[in-house]
């Protein structure tokens, strides 16, 4: 596999959604059943995005190889808080070459070093505004209603409250931590359990940034009203589309991501997450490859003298929220969300070099074949997947996440009580088998 810069994607997928979702509701060629994505099959997918325009990822890889011996951070980028490590396996790399030695870079502090950092995380929530071919508003009869018109338009902001009063953000009892802490936080905790200082953090700091909205052209994007007629329960998307439509080619307000920066919503310092609602992505054009749910990257722009000339890498995600019920009991809400920031803290920069957080090929119990450190892909897809939190009278579902040792084929984990999976421990009992590039036998 190439490996260029890796989106995590949480996918949800093989919909057969072109002739099996029409239904008594369907008026236009692009318009799906409210039910079509209920217990879909999940699979998962890597693409290409704005870090593959960065010239300097050699020079990065060489660097990071000192720095992992001290714990330091990945030199030469203008980026979040990160430290690095490195660790021996046997394995392979992208090209089939024998493997032993491999580095990360994870969010925060080192471990060994202990202190609690505190990054920075906005929320900014993406409104969808669907047009017609010429740009206009869309609208479409409503199915309830012979005389009333329903407007194409899916607004983000009510998700904002939900997003903030979840787990990922506010803190909760766990194993790994003797105080409540974040989701994401006590799952990094558990994977550092035996060589971690016991005041030892990596916090998210919340603050909400400016709503924006995403106009997507028709021929891009498929759609499904709700069952009362109005809009919508879902929004498929073309992957290609929506993401030229979120990262910019310029740092203008052109784009959600650009408009961002350029107004310091958005810093390198930062984790950033784009709130969308219930708007799913497909690949190349067609609905049947579908579902993503969420991915996770940076967005690269030079550096100037401000900050020294060194290369900004914004890191990101989107991440989409899932009314309950929409693709079956487990997948819901903060799902697509929790798995974002985890592997962000455990992959920040998505092995954009080739090198930084790659692993050996693995194969995951759900049949996902990889060979970098995304602990949602391993466990997306499992029965039981989730880890169903109660928070403000409200039952959040953050998925569970693989740990390093299970990256790092260790016969007897070094995490929290031996485990390989967390919070649910019993998900993983052990690491993958040894696999050869892209899992061939």
């Amino acid at each position: 596999m190439k490996i260029m810069l890796r989106s995590s994607l949480t996918m949800l997928g093989a919909c057969a959604l072109l002739a099996a979702s029409a239904s008594a509701l369907a008026v236009d060629s692009d318009q799906m059943s409210s039910t079509a994505l209920r217990n879909k099959p999940r699979i998962h997918a890597t693409v290409t995005g704005r870090a593959a325009g960065f010239a300097g990822a050699s020079v990065l890889a060489a660097g990071v190889q000192n720095a992992a011996s001290s714990g330091s951070g990945v030199p030469g980028i203008d980026s979040l808080a990160n430290f690095t490590g490195r660790y021996r396996a046997n394995g392979f790399d992208s090209y089939g070459n024998p493997q032993k030695d491999w580095v990360y870079a994870m969010v925060g502090n080192s471990p060994r070093k202990g202190g609690t950092t505190r990054v920075r995380a906005p929320v900014i929530p993406v409104s969808i505004d669907l047009r017609n071919y010429d740009g206009s508003p869309r609208f479409v009869q409503d199915p309830t209603n012979p005389d009333k018109q329903v407007r194409l338009y899916l607004d983000a902001t009510r998700y904002v409250r939900p997003v903030l009063n979840s787990p990922v953000f506010q803190n909760a009892t766990f194993s790994s931590s003797t105080r409540p802490t974040q989701f994401t936080d006590a799952v990094q905790r558990a994977e550092f359990w035996d060589g971690m200082e016991d005041d030892w953090h990596t916090l998210l700091a919340p603050v909400v940034g400016k709503a924006r909205t995403m106009v997507l052209i028709r021929g891009t994007y498929r759609f499904a009203l709700n069952t009362d007629g109005s809009c919508c329960a879902y929004v498929l998307v073309n992957e290609a589309d929506f993401s030229g439509s979120l990262f910019p080619t310029t740092v203008d307000n052109s784009t959600p991501i650009g408009a961002a920066e350029l107004n310091g919503d958005m810093t390198t310092k930062d984790i950033t997450s784009f709130i969308f609602p219930n708007t799913y992505l497909y690949f190349d054009n067609d609905p049947n490859l579908c579902c993503a749910l969420g991915y996770h990257s940076f967005d690269y722009e030079p550096g100037d003298a401000s900050n020294g000339n060194l290369p900004r890498f914004y890191v990101m995600d989107y991440a989409s929220w899932v009314t309950p019920g929409l693709f079956g009991p487990d997948f819901s809400d903060i799902t697509p969300l929790s798995h974002e920031i985890a592997e962000i803290y455990n992959d920040p920069f998505v092995v954009f070099d080739g090198v930084i957080n790659a692993t050996p090929w693995w194969l995951s119990p759900n049949g996902n074949c990889q060979n970098d450190m995304e602990d949602g892909d391993v466990i997306e897809g499992l029965p039981n997947s989730t880890y169903p939190m109660l928070m403000k009278g409200y039952l959040y579902h953050p998925q569970n996440e693989a740990l390093l040792p299970w990256f790092q084929f260790r016969k007897e984990s070094n995490a929290i009580g031996g485990a390989y999976s967390y919070p649910d421990v019993s998900l993983l009992t052990g690491p993958s088998a040894l696999q050869k590039p892209n899992c061939v036998p």
